[in-house]
């Protein structure tokens, strides 16, 4: 099996720790859970059968690698079929195993109390009640649900959705986030009272999701957790397949017209920390395994990498929040003022080891649409002027991103990295070499892999501590920064652009 008294790299390679660690976090490359959970499950057993130190230590080894996997994994089990099972009759072997209970007491204790408090799904055990319907980032703009504290979600979460016909009216079905699109049309060919109608008719219905720049991706019955995948102002279109082609976006949800919108009325200070709070909670919610999912095993790890998924689709919207209001502002003098903002808000959320905000912002600030707002841009003081092109410089992606990575390095947690960057070096990691080398596991792959998560590891192993007052003012900023209204549709973000300055270069 995975680890046995006297295994090599225990000693030449990696310490047996960090060995148990990497095996913990990757062993879904090449191994899927369910079936490791049964290796070790056979190994335990096989064990049995040894006498004297050999057995023993690996009944050991078994019972360490399953304490570091509950651990590890947490409430993901939540999500795993089979894992429920052979988790609890393990657990059963082990604590009748009266070698390993009175040699390794301690650990045996923390087992029994890990198993108590993992959530392990066994299906034929009784469903547990119904629970609270979680809400994402636009659900109906409720401020209630936007100033909660965000937590993790899982397959098993239920939300509330609108699903649009191609007339722009909806019904709002109730459904899991790891819902097919399968399950979800049953659910709106119920609302809508066509159920008795024939699977194969002509006029069942399809699921769309529609972009706000009229892009339109036909979703097959067989997708699930489809609802994190969306971008920032897409919806989702139940239609038949001849009224395909006629389906339009919603009209924008933001009305451009003059007057001043929240950003001009608070402080830099206020927006950049409730940012930075606002953004740990959602990093904070990532499990470290969602970015070994995500890169690794694309549609199938989809289940669990929605809140990663929410956190890179967070990263977008507020890219697109600066270029919105730098672009709905129609007074030269006061979008000047605004990129002055937005580079104090940079500034403080680099200040903050915000580095999530920070990239986001000074992408914001270099839409093309804003970008070439040369008239706004010649209006800022010298010092700001030199204080982007800092900040720049900091984003580019030369030599690897060295700039960032150099800055980063320094930083003692807690820390908000890029994330889209550690996804890029895990994508890296994987396409530059092959897991399995002659059949072999390439452990050195899978240390690289695990490095890497350990690095958001060790980015979250301080809490985030902010000065912030809790005023009915601050309650109004709090709701603001977390449920930004955008524009992503760049074509409209140009037009914008060339009304207020048509020959900008």
């Amino acid at each position: 099996m995975m680890l046995r008294p006297g295994y090599p790299l225990s000693q030449e390679s990696f310490p047996i720790d960090i060995l148990l660690d990497d095996i913990v976090l990757t062993h879904s490359l090449f191994l899927p859970t369910e079936k490791f959970l049964q290796e070790l499950h056979q190994y335990f057993v096989r064990a049995g059968g040894m006498e004297g130190p050999e057995g023993l230590g690996r009944k050991q080894a078994c019972l360490a690698m399953l304490l570091h996997f509950l651990d590890t994994y947490q409430g993901l089990l939540q999500e795993e079929e089979g894992a429920g099972h052979i988790i609890k009759d393990l657990y059963l072997l082990i604590m009748k195993d009266e070698s390993l209970y009175q040699g390794l007491r301690e650990d045996t204790l923390r087992l029994h109390q890990l198993v108590e408090t993992v959530e392990l799904k066994i299906p034929e055990e009784s469903q547990p009640p119904s629970k609270q319907v979680k809400p994402l980032f636009r659900h109906f703009r409720r401020i209630d649900s936007c100033l909660q504290t965000r937590v993790a979600f899982r397959g098993s979460d239920e939300i509330f959705c609108r699903v649009y016909m191609p007339d722009h009216s909806y019904v709002t079905i109730r459904s899991r986030l790891s819902a097919s699109v399968q399950d979800i049309l049953g659910s709106v060919t119920e609302k809508l009272q066509y159920s008795e109608e024939p699977a194969g008719r002509e006029d069942s219905l399809i699921l769309v999701a529609v972009a706000s720049s009229g892009e339109k991706v036909l979703l097959q019955p067989t997708e699930d957790c489809v609802f994190t995948t969306l971008g920032i102002n897409s919806h989702l279109f139940a239609c038949t397949r001849d009224s395909y082609e006629a389906l339009v976006p919603l009209p924008e949800e933001i009305q451009v017209s003059p007057g001043d919108t929240e950003i001009h009325r608070v402080e830099p200070e206020e927006v950049a920390n409730h940012l930075t709070a606002f953004h740990w909670e959602l990093f904070r919610c990532v499990h470290e395994l969602e970015f070994v999912d995500y890169v690794f095993h694309g549609e199938r790890g989809r289940r669990e990498t929605a809140n990663l998924e929410l956190l890179l689709q967070r990263c977008s919207e507020v890219t697109h929040w600066v270029a919105t209001e730098v672009l709905l502002c129609e007074a030269p003098g006061k979008r000047a003022q605004l990129l002055k903002k937005f580079i104090k808000i940079a500034a403080l959320c680099k200040q903050n080891q915000d580095l999530l905000s920070f990239y986001a912002v000074v992408m914001g600030l270099d839409n093309a649409a804003v970008s070439r707002l040369r008239l706004t841009w010649e209006k800022l003081p010298g010092k700001f002027k030199n204080l982007f092109r800092k900040f720049e410089n900091l984003t580019d992606p030369c030599r690897n991103h060295k700039s960032y990575r150099e800055v980063i390095s320094k930083m003692k947690p807690p820390v908000i990295p890029f994330v889209p960057l550690i996804l890029k070096d895990l994508t890296f990691l994987h396409e530059g070499s092959k897991t399995l080398v002659d059949g072999l596991v390439n452990i050195e792959k899978l240390h690289s892999v695990a490095e890497k998560v350990r690095t958001i590891r060790k980015y979250r192993s301080r809490p985030l501590c902010l000065d912030m007052e809790a005023s009915p003012h601050h309650l109004q900023t709090k709701a603001y920064v977390r449920q930004f209204q955008v524009i992503d549709n760049q074509n409209l973000l140009f037009e914008l652009s060339y009304k207020l300055e048509a020959n900008s270069q």
